[in-house]
């Protein structure tokens, strides 16, 4: 005989567990059921509680109806003064005859001692009445519920007069109270049809909005639900990427904090539309679907951003931000690099004719010449760079423009500082400026290079704190229904460079002027080409009082 083999784990995991159930379809539907039950119930108590109540009421309505007609009879007055009370006699007759045409359980009539001379059992005629007549007999109309000689049943009792008023007796009449009991209980079945027939409707309702809910809930349990939303928080938060979610009127619904950081908004933002938070412009539009395509581009802020827009299906959109601010300053400053790798393998080349052509002078002996050559080539170079110094006094912006003449000379530009700059070294944003000046230079020699007489002009001049910087090439010029295109974020005429796209450096440079207050425009040069100009107030910071002009570098 072999031994009993305890059941595993897969049999005690296909046992039915008993308890609440997780999924929010089952949790739905069982509340539903429970309160559409609870309300089915406690309607149909409400109904029934007060509907014996209302059909007393009608019994003694009744009862009381059927004595005021046959108080209303002249004859029974007329037989109750001149006849006998007696089994056969009229009032009897009458009496019987009124019970059995409107269904009563009894009529009595009796005169003003309380003898009764008529009664369903004969035998009582001629008795007391069980009852006290004395409040009909006094005038009164009596309802109610009472016991008698044929049990409990619902009453009514009038007074009986004569012709002129007098009484000369009272009328009663019962209604038996098990046939009011038997309405009641007559009633109670069709009530409880009505009640589950209700009860089936809010059943069906009950499951047919929980079938909806297990849809939209993909069938997942309350626990999977906060699950995922605490999950979704702490994704959303710790990304390094901008999100923002709209619904289908254009509202921000969502918004973390990297998307926060970036279109500089704040959480009570959220709820708002999206126009009533954000200024007019590209990234609005990209963000609202006004344009559309991939990996746009944008300018917040001073910021460049990548924006990714995917519609949903509720008729909103969710949108992703990257930050390509660093990238395309790393990009422009790989350029930037290139240039001057270029502009230093030119001039080691050309560093080599000047030494071959010193050391055939000397070899020569003609020792003056030699010099006068040496002092010529080190001079063009230093005037250059005194001559930027000595107008331009910050050295980050000072070393731009020397910088940028040494490329542009090797492409065949020319840069210069016009005369009349002056630009003293108190600078607020000097990076910001740098950014400005870098980009409309670049820009500048793209459009001068290959022109007859390429030439770039950069004018820089102060008024109290108020920088005005003009930037001016030689090139074709930009034209008049053109110029406020120029400034869009992403539009460019020229093949993108190799660390990505184009159409970045002029936005940039009118959202860095407009974070300040200030202003670009372009117009056209004299002469031919296009001629950029930048207002920037409280760009400088203010003199400390008593100051001497050379200590912020003012004058030499």
């Amino acid at each position: 005989m072999s031994a009993a083999i305890p059941p595993g784990p897969a049999a005690t995991a296909t046992r039915w567990r008993i308890g609440w159930p997780r999924r929010v379809f089952s949790q739905v539907l069982l509340m539903q059921l429970a309160i559409a039950t609870g309300v089915t119930v406690l309607a149909t108590g409400l109904f029934l509680a007060p509907l014996s109540d209302h059909l007393d009421d009608q019994a003694m309505r009744r009862a009381l109806a059927i004595a005021q007609t046959t108080a209303a009879e002249p004859r029974l007055a007329e037989a109750l003064q001149h006849t006998r009370p007696s089994p056969d006699g009229p009032v009897q007759t009458e009496a019987e005859r009124i019970r059995l045409a409107t269904g009563a359980e009894y009529v009595v009539i009796m005169d003003r001692r309380g003898v009764r001379w008529s009664h369903t059992s004969p035998d009582e005629i001629g008795k007391h009445v069980s009852t006290d007549p004395t409040a009909a007999l006094g005038g009164r109309e009596i309802m109610e519920i009472d016991e008698g000689t044929l049990g409990r049943s619902a009453r009514g009792k009038v007074p009986l007069r004569t012709g002129n008023g007098r009484i000369v007796g009272a009328v009663s009449v019962g209604i038996s109270y098990e046939s009011v009991r038997a309405r009641l209980v007559a009633a109670v079945p069709e009530m409880l049809a009505y009640a589950g027939g209700a009860l089936a409707v809010g059943a069906l309702a009950a499951f047919l909005v929980a079938r909806r809910l297990q849809r939209r809930t993909h069938d997942l349990a309350f626990s999977d639900i906060s699950a995922l939303l605490a999950e979704r928080e702490a994704m959303l938060h710790g990304i390094r990427e901008g999100v923002v979610a709209l619904d289908a009127h254009g509202r921000i619904r969502l918004l973390n904090d990297e998307a926060q950081r970036l279109l500089d908004l704040r959480a009570e933002d959220t709820g708002q539309p999206l126009e009533a938070v954000l200024p007019p412009g590209r990234t609005t539009d990209v963000l609202a679907g006004r344009v559309t395509g991939a990996d746009l581009l944008t300018v917040s802020g001073g910021r460049v951003l990548v924006a990714n827009r995917m519609p949903t299906d509720d008729g909103g959109a969710v949108a992703t931000l990257r930050d390509r601010t660093e990238l395309e300053r790393l990009g422009r400053e790989l350029d930037g690099t290139r240039g001057l790798i270029d502009a230093l393998r030119a001039q080691d080349h050309e560093h080599a004719n000047r030494m071959h052509t010193l050391l055939g002078l000397l070899e020569l002996e003609l020792h003056d010449e030699a010099m006068e050559f040496i002092t010529e080539a080190i001079g063009v170079h230093r005037a250059t760079a005194e001559q930027v110094t000595e107008r331009v006094r910050d050295p980050l912006l000072a070393s731009l423009l020397v910088g940028k003449a040494t490329v542009a000379t090797e492409r065949g530009v020319s840069l210069c500082v016009a005369e009349d700059s002056l630009l003293p070294n108190r600078l607020v944003d000097p990076p910001g400026l740098v950014t400005i000046v870098g980009n409309l230079i670049d820009n500048a020699v793209d459009a001068a290079a290959g022109s007859p007489e390429p030439r770039v002009e950069v004018a820089l001049g102060a008024d109290d704190r108020t920088v005005l910087l003009r930037v001016s090439d030689t090139g074709p010029g930009i034209p008049a229904d053109r110029r406020d295109v120029v400034f869009t974020e992403g539009w460019s005429t020229k093949q993108p460079p190799a660390h990505g796209k184009r159409g970045i450096g002029l936005a940039l440079v009118r959202r860095l002027a407009e974070r300040q207050g200030g202003s670009v425009r372009v117009s056209d040069r004299e002469g031919g080409g296009a001629e950029f100009t930048v207002v920037l107030p409280e760009a400088l910071a203010e003199q400390p009082a008593g100051t001497p002009p050379t200590a912020t570098g003012e004058s030499r």
